[in-house]
């Protein structure tokens, strides 16, 4: 393709630092510029179409043509298009949805407290946590564990939380106080002719391990994703989170539920809590929360915590937290109606079944001689890809198998994210059976085509 001067492709380059990129190579490729989306495709400045199979990242459940998202926000916008909600002023959007979510909340969480974006999140959840340790006296128990491979977000905090090398280099992260235990992964991580129960003891005994290291009067939580999403599609062995649950009572140390990728019927429930039995103290949620057609958050709380904000915030005269956007009123209204369709479609159900079709079709990948393993749960899928089946050898970096995989993809229309040797996939919730036959379809014949290569190389 010949890049004129002064188009898109060519301002682009010129203008535009993007995030999660490789600048030079940007240099060098120039961007694939998505022009407009219609249900579960997408289309590019060339003419292409595509269909999305990562949602975007995750996040939009009711793909790329909703009207009456599109229509909740103009209406919104044309009645009350920005008001902050500091020192007493609310809107009733940002009322509404607050007690939306409350009732389809896990059990025990009472308040919604509303930011723009899953990091912004993650980080209020972060500094709740040091508030509520010093509100009861203890402001000694602020450091953080969380694990390796995690991903919580690429704020200062969030990002010091994550456990993926690549966000902590050049940085200068993690920041003192995070600590990281071991990624619950059994087919990467278990030792040999370990079952996944005696990894998931062997993990537990290792958090309790790290807090008593840590020393328990230090240590004010533990956030954890249900399913990893960007470490992987990692989901945790059976009993995992059942086994760590007295751990942290034992030794009051909160849980903190990452749902911002899992939420919303993305693992073929409401909340990724509810597929393992989690019963978190507070709950981050974002992307599915407005199918990605608006940004917003919101942390969701306990009332023990929310008795201890208010009265410290009491105390104090005041609570220093918040955001400028943090309920916004029109990604309120756009929230309210996406959680509206979402009961309207019963998401669950649906993510359930399809999921059942979309993991036994990854599961029918995994005889592929460059599949090491296929994983997932609901709507959410991975496979990782492997030079050596039986000794579980990757390939060097520099052969980007999983990238290579994804660019055949492309050029078969479909859409999927290549991270480290892993190919993901999270189409929009709103998928039918037979586009999920032509994912399955369209991920075989690139897989076959890169095998071929490797080989003829």
């Amino acid at each position: 393709m010949t890049v004129l001067p002064n188009s898109p492709y060519s301002r682009d380059v010129e203008f535009h630092l993007h995030p999660q990129t490789n600048g030079r190579l940007h240099e060098a490729t120039g961007p694939q510029i998505i022009t407009r989306g219609e249900g579960i495709y997408v289309h590019d400045l060339d003419g292409s179409r595509y269909i999305e199979g990562m949602s975007g990242l995750w996040c939009a459940s009711l793909g790329f043509s909703n009207r009456r998202l599109a229509d909740a926000a103009h209406r919104q916008m044309l009645e009350l298009p920005y008001q902050q909600i500091f020192a007493h002023r609310g809107t009733e959007p940002s009322i509404n949805l607050a007690e939306a979510l409350v009732a389809r909340a896990p059990a025990g969480l009472t308040k919604a407290m509303f930011q723009s974006s899953g990091s912004e999140g993650v980080d209020t959840a972060i500094k709740l946590v040091w508030y509520y340790h010093a509100a009861i006296g203890k402001p000694e128990k602020s450091k953080i564990i969380g694990r390796m491979r995690a991903y919580h977000g690429t704020t200062i905090g969030s990002a010091s939380l994550t456990g993926l090398p690549n966000m902590h280099k050049g940085w200068g992260l993690p920041l003192p106080g995070f600590v990281h235990v071991s990624c619950p992964h059994h087919y990467r991580f278990a030792l040999e002719g370990e079952t996944e129960a005696a990894f998931a003891e062997r993990l537990a005994a290792e958090l309790e391990a790290t807090i008593l290291r840590e020393g328990p009067d230090t240590v004010g939580a533990f956030f954890a994703e249900p399913v990893m999403g960007t470490g992987g599609v990692i989901v945790p062995p059976a009993g995992y989170f059942d086994l760590i649950r007295p751990i942290l009572r034992k030794y009051d140390v909160l849980m903190v539920a990452d749902e911002v990728i899992c939420g919303f019927g993305r693992t073929g429930h409401y909340w990724g809590c509810d597929a393992f039995g989690i019963k978190p103290d507070m709950l981050v949620c974002a992307k599915g929360l407005s199918s990605a057609y608006f940004p917003i958050s919101a942390v969701l709380l306990s009332d023990a915590i929310y008795q201890v904000i208010a009265d410290q915030s009491h105390t104090l005269g005041g609570f220093g937290h918040g955001y400028t956007y943090g309920g916004h009123p029109v990604g309120a209204a756009v929230a309210l109606e996406t959680l509206a369709i979402y009961d309207e479609i019963e998401v669950v159900a649906r993510a359930k079944r399809l999921g059942v079709q979309l993991q036994a079709g990854f599961q029918a990948l995994a005889s592929h001689p460059l599949v090491g393993e296929a994983r997932g749960i609901g709507m959410m899928a991975a496979l990782e890809l492997v030079a050596d089946k039986a000794a579980k050898t990757a390939y060097p970096p520099e052969v980007k198998v999983a990238a290579r995989v994804a660019e055949a993809l492309k050029a078969r229309g479909v859409l999927l994210r290549a991270l480290g040797e892993t190919l993901l996939c999270a189409p929009p919730l709103i998928i039918e059976a037979e586009e999920v036959e032509v994912i399955l379809a369209a991920i075989k014949a690139a897989l076959d085509q890169v095998w071929h290569e490797i080989q003829a190389a």
